[in-house]
């Protein structure tokens, strides 16, 4: 049953996120410190604008679950930690409900939960217009995320293997879609070449989803018997990676998730280029071995300590960080290296030191 499903998606999840090993391509992207280049902290916003839409924050809490009892009450502790926080959420796959209407209660308390708050309803891509106008009517959502999975439906031993309509059927949901349209992968990376076709086929938001966190190959070969899939587990870009692969593509918003690990991460993010980020292995560990209020305290915890990495970094805003200069080392330099990406620039791009010979008082010989 699909609803079995979803409880194992969580518990496999949840396991995996307490054996992590903590070691991420994130670690490969270093700031350099400017000693005097930080600013007073009441300078710092972390207002972002995604999809055209105001944000308080650069942080959201990503796709995870629903079509359970289980899952519909980690739905709801999700909620109140998003309304009490006021950072975004979107619901988890929602093609449970579409099979069974009678679920609709497990993500309809989203919105129930959190009646003020910005919601994004997720579909997959082989969605009909009608499944999508349904999701967004159920959740009143603010956006829709349609995800890509090809990876996982191919481990997943009841999964898909057709996927050859998705960017035509993708293309019909934005024609039809009047909120706007993010579209994710969950956890095997966007290239730029993607990226640059979404764009094309008008959706808002590109969330490249890398390799790093909730591991959804991994996840899918511990439900099969024998675990066949294992040589598959490490396919796909890294977060960072995808964001260094996107830079610079106009048009569109870029969303990173995918291991993001602490506030550091959210910031080196941030400097790679995302407009937002989103969390869910990290926070769904925090509710399953805890309660929604250790983490409403871990989001202001998390957003009280992204202001003081901003603050150090002389950065007015979320967007001021891709100015800051990087150091990009390890497997990540290689990947640039061989996708052809200057990773050296990255290192000499800050206007501090610009901006100082402008300050009153300071001169340089």
């Amino acid at each position: 049953m699909i609803a079995d499903r979803k409880d194992d998606h969580v518990r496999h999840a949840v396991n995996h996120q307490r054996q992590a090993t903590g070691v991420s391509d994130f670690d490969s992207v270093t700031f350099v410190h400017h000693a005097l280049a930080g600013i007073d902290a009441e300078d710092v916003s972390l207002a972002v604008e995604v999809a055209g839409k105001q944000w308080n924050t650069p942080l959201f809490v990503n796709a995870m679950t629903g079509g359970s009892t289980k899952t519909g009450e980690i739905n709801r502790q999700l909620a109140i930690a998003a309304r009490e926080t006021g950072i975004p959420i979107a619901s988890g796959s929602m093609s449970a409900y579409f099979r069974d209407p009678s679920v609709a209660g497990t993500y309809r308390v989203l919105r129930e939960e959190n009646p003020h708050g910005f919601v994004m309803a997720n579909v997959n891509a082989n969605a009909t217009v009608d499944q999508v106008r349904s999701a967004i009517d159920l959740l009143e959502a603010d956006a829709l995320q349609i995800h890509l999975n090809a990876v996982q439906e191919v481990v997943m031993p009841e999964g898909d293997r057709s996927f050859g309509a998705w960017p035509r059927q993708i293309e019909r949901i934005v024609a039809d879609t009047a909120v706007p349209v993010f579209v994710k992968e969950v956890g095997f990376g966007l290239s730029r070449q993607t990226v640059t076709w979404l764009r094309e086929a008008g959706v808002s938001v590109a969330d490249v989803g890398g390799r790093g966190g909730t591991n959804f190959a991994r996840i899918e070969n511990d439900r099969r018997v024998g675990g066949d899939f294992g040589f598959i587990e490490s396919w796909g870009q890294s977060t960072p990676n995808c964001l260094l692969d996107c830079a610079g593509i106009p048009g569109i918003d870029i969303a990173a998730t995918g291991g993001i690990r602490s506030p550091l991460d959210i910031a080196r993010a941030l400097a790679l280029g995302a407009d937002a980020t989103g969390v869910a292995g990290a926070f769904l560990e925090t509710l399953v071995s805890h309660d929604t209020a250790a983490l409403v305290d871990q989001i202001g915890t998390w957003l009280d300590q992204l202001r003081t990495i901003l603050t150090v970094l002389g950065a007015r805003t979320p967007a001021d960080l891709v100015g800051a200069d990087l150091l990009i080392t390890g497997d990540v330099a290689s990947f640039c290296r061989l996708r052809g990406i200057d990773a050296a620039a990255l290192a000499h791009r800050s206007p501090w030191w610009r901006e100082s010979e402008n300050r009153e008082g300071v001169t340089h010989e």
